[in-house]
């Protein structure tokens, strides 16, 4: 009689033994790509200005070695342009049963739970860019200062219709208030 293969005989699995968990990936959702261009606005904006006082304040000054340090802001203004798009990929969200968890960040993550029963103020903001590529930002304020959060560059339709749902499961939670 021949020998079953090995590799076609399981081994059994002790008794009492737990099954394995399924791996379920959470349902993350991210911010609209189109927020790069919200953020790379800013950047451009905010170098080009600290760019060019340096460069006047060298001028009226005469102080050269202020153009190298104009010159580093702005090769850091570059880099900062350059890793925009993953940083704003990096931003994501996630809605569970009793609270909105918010994550950001390449290097230094930063990751928050707002539990809905604590939000008082659900607020949507909108920037001149922001506005034209019809983005929003949704802005939760708690009672501690520590856990305002805000999820930059939704589409306008989800921001409100995301607000609206916010709202709603905060009134059925409120915590003692």
């Amino acid at each position: 009689m021949p020998e079953p293969d090995p590799e076609q005989v399981a081994a059994p699995e002790p008794a009492g033994t737990p099954a394995p968990l399924p791996s379920v990936e959470p349902d993350w959702r991210g911010v609209s790509p189109k927020h790069v261009v919200v953020e790379v606005v800013g950047s451009v904006i905010g170098g080009g200005i600290a760019v060019a006082a340096l460069l006047i304040a060298s001028t009226w000054l005469d102080l050269p070695f202020l153009v190298w340090i104009a010159v580093a802001v702005g090769v850091l203004a570059l880099v900062g342009i350059a890793l925009e798009p993953r940083r704003v990929r990096s931003i994501r969200y996630l809605l569970r049963a009793d609270d909105l968890v918010f994550r950001r960040g390449i290097m230094f993550q930063r990751q928050v739970a707002v539990p809905y029963g604590r939000m008082q103020l659900v607020d949507i903001t909108r920037g001149p860019v922001s506005r034209a590529l019809g983005l929003a930002d949704l802005k939760f304020v708690t009672a501690a200062a520590a856990t305002a959060v805000t999820l930059p560059g939704l589409p306008l339709e989800d921001a409100e219709r995301l607000r609206d749902h916010l709202v709603a499961l905060a009134e059925t939670r409120r915590a003692g208030l």
